[in-house]
């Protein structure tokens, strides 16, 4: 796809995912962490700033995810999904409209919408009617969700990714050495926080992962 091309649809964003989806907090090295994954190749970028959007770190990032034709996610904000033009939200468990996905849809028509899901039920066809893909774990013990739960590892992993049609994205103490069974078990897609954010070199290790992931 070409670079500075815009996903207008649904369809079309939901044809990038697939990979390393990269989970970006805000902090004072949100952009230099996005350069160096997108540079990576990694083609989907989650924006999460829990303690508030910081408007210009949200326009950069959109302008560099566009710059690389990547997906760019807003963790919890639908109405940032519209106001910076982005790809999708992700809602998990504690946020507006994770139980009512047909609202969310009806704000967002053409955007994708990513549900937070760590048991058979929540993955359900009937519970996630509407959205394009889930999110689901802690797959390993995490250090980077506090309420992330017991693991389920790849097993349990697995056993949800059956009861659904929908891609997956597992997420939660994915690595380097463990990305390829992660990869091995089915799932579309392998969500990172702290194996890039908390490395040495962040380039590095996006593209550690990039690696480990296709050649698995």
């Amino acid at each position: 796809m070409a670079a500075n091309a815009r996903l207008s649809s649904r369809s079309r964003r939901a044809e990038l995912l697939h990979g390393i989806y990269a989970v970006v907090d805000e902090s004072a090295r949100t952009l230099e962490i996005a350069r160096d994954v997108l540079g990576a190749g990694i083609c989907i970028l989650q924006y999460r700033a829990k303690t508030g959007i910081v408007a210009q770190t949200l326009q950069t990032l959109r302008a560099l995810t566009r710059e690389r034709a990547a997906l760019l996610i807003v963790n919890d904000d639908v109405a940032a999904v519209r106001a910076f033009d982005c790809d999708g939200v992700h809602l998990g468990p504690d946020d507006d409209g994770f139980y009512d996905v047909a609202r969310v849809r009806a704000a967002i028509p053409e955007h994708l919408i990513g549900l937070s899901c760590g048991t058979v039920g929540e993955a359900s066809p009937r519970r996630t009617e509407g959205a394009d893909y889930l999110g689901v774990g802690s797959v390993y013990a995490t250090p980077s969700k506090d309420d992330a739960g017991a693991p389920i590892g790849i097993d349990g992993l697995a056993r949800i990714a059956s009861v659904t049609a929908l891609p997956v994205a597992a997420i939660g103490g994915i690595t380097v050495a463990n990305v390829g069974n992660v990869r091995r078990s089915g799932v579309a897609m392998a969500a990172v926080i702290s194996a890039i954010s908390a490395a040495e070199s962040s380039a590095a290790a996006a593209r550690a992962l990039v690696r480990g992931w296709e050649q698995a």
